[in-house]
């Protein structure tokens, strides 16, 4: 009987293991182009999720050692079809954990969700500082930089760099207004002011008279050691450079631009990242399809390391000190207690360099330096964490 009971127990001893499946879930609400003015502006059809796909890819070989079978869902909502009864049939098919490409009112409408308290949300398109602060959810996280993350990066520079002098010129649309806005906000963070600034009028037309109209319209713009702009859908501000009355750079939204991930970002293994990339994308990395990767990577660490992957478990690991994701940026990035913000190095960059990565040497923090770019903790407005989340 002694044998029969130790045969039983070596047979089971050698069992294999049951892989465990975890779902995840690729929700994506698609928008009808806005008209432009350049056919070189328009985003690739797989944007974002490209980086969820190839994210996963990176992930499957830790899994299959540590038997844990990654599925990635994909449910891409078209421009007429309704996003909350997209999201509900989702969360009713079991999604727990979910990687959200929408605009903001959309990301919000689904937080809100009775269906999705349970489940833990990761913010890949959304940049405002509002979904940070004041419309922060708990149960949402954010891997793309705010706006105030960028424009508190070109601060830091143009203070660095001692340019002080400094002229903005902001578009007609929406989102240019938002990002003048948050780039004012960072100038007074770090004790800048503008000299003078323009709005850019909606008829214009650079394809046409860029040469011609540039000159003309910051002829009265005061003496500046460098020129803002805010033209966030790429509209006039390519149009720009070398066409101003004044031979000054130009920041913002052309020129040196702070972003989340560029192609031009190499140094720290990143340029291993850019080629698995381009081979299975067959295009560049763009920094919606690093904030895609990184929400999978951050899943990955947090169930390896908190040995579940139950979301609130995976939400409370994420936010606390032990979350250190490698993120090919020179430091491991982690995630913000009080509101649930990425906290990552920014690039800045022009289209073919990396000029320096933010924060810059020099500007210090009590706690983390990377908490110098966006909304640090005394700042926010974020009540949905709580003190101890």
């Amino acid at each position: 009987m002694k044998n029969l009971v130790a045969s039983a127990a070596l047979m089971l001893a050698c069992t294999p293991l049951a892989a465990e499946t975890v779902r995840l879930d690729w929700l994506e609400r698609q928008l009808t182009p806005p008209p432009v003015l350049s056919n070189l502006t328009g985003d690739p059809a797989d944007l974002g999720l490209a980086g969820a796909r190839l994210s996963l890819a990176d992930i499957a070989t830790t899994g299959k050692f540590l038997k844990i079978d990654w599925a990635l869902h994909e449910t891409v909502v078209a421009p007429e079809e309704d996003f909350l009864a997209a999201a509900k049939r989702v969360l009713a098919a079991g999604a727990r954990v979910l990687i959200v490409r929408a605009p903001a009112a959309d990301l919000l409408a689904l937080a809100d969700l009775p269906e999705a308290q349970g489940a833990l949300i990761f913010n890949t398109a959304a940049p405002e500082p509002r979904l940070r602060n004041e419309d922060c959810r708990a149960n949402v996280l954010h891997t793309l930089p705010s706006t105030a993350m960028r424009t508190d990066a070109l601060a830091q520079q143009l203070r660095a760099k001692r340019w002080e002098r400094l002229a903005l010129i902001t578009g007609p649309q929406p989102e240019d207004r938002a990002f003048a806005a948050a780039l004012k906000t960072s100038l007074a963070k770090f004790g800048l002011t503008l000299a003078g600034e323009k709005d850019w009028p909606l008829t214009a037309d650079m394809r046409r008279s860029g040469a011609a109209e540039v000159p003309l319209f910051t002829q009265d713009l005061p003496d500046h050691d460098l020129l803002l702009v805010a033209d966030e859908r790429g509209d006039f501000a390519r149009y720009i450079p070398f066409n101003t009355w004044l031979p000054r750079p130009v920041a913002g939204s052309e020129g040196l631009t702070a972003k989340g991930w560029t192609e031009v970002v190499e140094d720290y293994g990143a340029a291993q990242l850019q080629v698995r990339f381009r081979q299975t994308a067959s295009r560049p990395m763009q920094d919606a399809d690093f904030s895609a990767w990184a929400a999978i990577a951050a899943i990955s660490d947090a169930r390896t390391r908190a040995g579940t992957a139950d979301p609130a478990d995976l939400r409370s690991f994420l936010l606390s000190e032990k979350a250190r994701i490698a993120a090919f940026l020179g430091q491991p990035v982690s995630f913000r207690p009080w509101d649930g913000q990425m906290r990552q190095p920014m690039p800045l960059v022009t289209e073919r360099a990396v000029v320096a990565m933010a924060p810059l040497e020099g500007f210090l923090h009590p706690a983390n330096e990377l908490d110098t770019l966006g909304t640090d903790r005394p700042e926010t407005l974020c009540k949905a964490f709580g003190a101890n989340p």
